[in-house]
């Protein structure tokens, strides 16, 4: 019996090849863009391995968890890492990054998170790939949660190793990723004894076996569903407008659901608020929200879902992760959810639910709010 999903012709390494270049076309560059056959950890872990030398000096920028994950990774390639740590309801200043660069003069790599979908924020990459490109070092950022929801100018900029994914703004599956690597970062990467081999993570094995044979044979077989799910997404990006509608579209979503909150509830400790203080550091891709200290966040996720009308889709709220589980709430307004109805579907729940554990909430006013916001250029 034949299936859609199932009888699919085999993906050739033209066709491979052919959606390398219009990921490429997203992220402004032309170096060489790998398409990865895993989720964006795969990509990530291979840059940092790829890039850190034993005995060198990394400094890793940590505005989330996922910073924090980078730390740790490069101290496993033998690197002496120093670590930028700001709170997680701000952005990195650029300064910082250069104070840090001054005083370590030795530092050979630096990352840092372009958007942390997990804590809302987003950092200054234009200002902070400048400082790095002037110290000399390699830039890695990811840019995962970013991609297709703020501007990335991966060439302009000076990034080396700039890691996507297509599961938040682009609107597609996990399961596939990408890297755009620079000149100096082969060259580096080249150089690096550490450098993984007949590895998944190796970069250089793509590089031998398929970039510099003129991408006539793919590796491996490759992740077929993914890889068209890939292009789906960029196509359907092209057909609604381009990616300077898909940036509108998430500033949109972000300063109309930060509105909608700030007038749901008294933005004093037992209201709403957003956890982004300043709204210049909130990432466009998702917002997090500080709950009521007399409240345990999880159990206000539990109680909106569950308010949430049964033949609508479900609003896109989550509880934070770890040690910030029960004080953080996060709306994923990202992709087909950075809509004007899902921020009103958004805020309706949680007007519920705080209604009913007690705290008075204005839906009216969240959505008025909101729908101006909307409505107002975002710039």
């Amino acid at each position: 019996m034949s299936h859609p999903l199932l009888d699919l012709e085999p993906l050739s390494a033209e066709r491979f090849a052919a959606i390398e270049r219009r990921v490429a076309s997203v992220l402004r560059t032309d170096a060489d863009v790998l398409v990865m056959q895993g989720e964006a950890l795969l990509p990530l872990e291979g840059c940092i391995r790829s890039a850190a030398r034993p005995g060198s000096t990394a400094l890793n920028v940590v505005t989330g968890p996922y910073g924090q994950t980078f730390g740790g990774w490069l101290r496993d390639c033998g690197a002496t890492v120093v670590d930028i740590e700001v709170p997680y309801d701000t952005s990195v200043p650029a300064d910082a990054v250069r104070r840090a660069l001054a005083e370590h003069p030795e530092t050979e790599l630096v990352s840092l998170v372009h958007a942390e979908a997990a804590t809302g924020n987003t950092n200054p990459v234009p200002a902070v790939a400048e400082a790095v490109r002037e110290h000399g070092a390699l830039l890695m950022v990811d840019a995962v949660a970013s991609v297709a929801a703020e501007p990335l100018l991966t060439d302009a900029w000076g990034i080396d190793l700039c890691v996507i994914g297509a599961q938040k703004a682009m609107g597609g599956p996990a399961g596939v990723s990408a890297v755009s690597v620079s000149e100096r970062a082969w060259e580096r990467i080249a150089a690096n004894p550490g450098a993984p081999r007949r590895s998944y993570l190796s970069l250089l094995d793509w590089k031998e076996r398929w970039i510099d044979q003129g991408r006539v044979a793919l590796p491996h077989a490759p992740a077929q569903l993914e890889m068209l799910a890939l292009e789906a997404c960029i196509e359907r990006i092209e057909e609604n407008g381009g990616l300077d509608a898909s940036f509108a579209r998430h500033r949109s979503a972000a300063a109309a659901l930060r509105s909608g909150v700030q007038a749901l509830t008294a933005q004093g400790p037992e209201g709403l608020r957003p956890y982004v203080t300043e709204a210049r550091d909130a990432a466009p891709v998702a917002t997090t929200l500080r709950a009521p200290a007399s409240l345990d966040a999880r159990e206000l996720v539990t109680a909106a879902l569950a308010a949430a009308p049964a033949d609508a889709p479900a609003p896109p709220l989550v509880a934070g992760g770890g040690a910030l589980a029960k004080e953080m709430i996060r709306v994923n307004h990202y992709g087909p959810d950075a809509t004007p109805g899902t921020v009103l579907r958004v805020l309706s729940a949680l007007a519920a639910a705080l209604n009913g554990a007690g705290v008075r909430a204005d839906a009216d006013a969240a959505a008025a709010a909101a729908e101006t916001a909307w409505s107002t250029p975002t710039g």
